[in-house]
């Protein structure tokens, strides 16, 4: 069950960050669980001082992941096109 809500609450950050980041046309499902799962990973590293552990589902990892996929897609929007936009 731990599985599917990674990908479901993945799917739904990256989507978030999508909407933010004006790239969600771009992406598509599997897309924006990509970069919602590796947007919490980066969150989680620079949030927490390089350690990872398992604070559950809160409001504040929410936003930590949520701030984590904005940092990602801003660095590739930074790479394809030269501009964070």
């Amino acid at each position: 069950m731990g599985l599917i809500l990674w990908l479901i609450i993945g799917g739904v950050i990256g989507w978030l960050a999508s909407i933010i980041m004006r790239t969600d046309a771009q992406q598509g499902i599997l897309m924006n669980i990509i970069v919602g799962i590796v947007g919490a990973f980066i969150g989680g590293m620079i949030f927490s001082g390089g350690s990872i552990n398992n604070a559950g589902l809160s409001l504040t990892s929410f936003l930590v992941s949520l701030v984590g996929a904005i940092i990602l897609l801003a660095i590739v929007n930074l790479i394809r096109r030269g501009s964070v936009r």
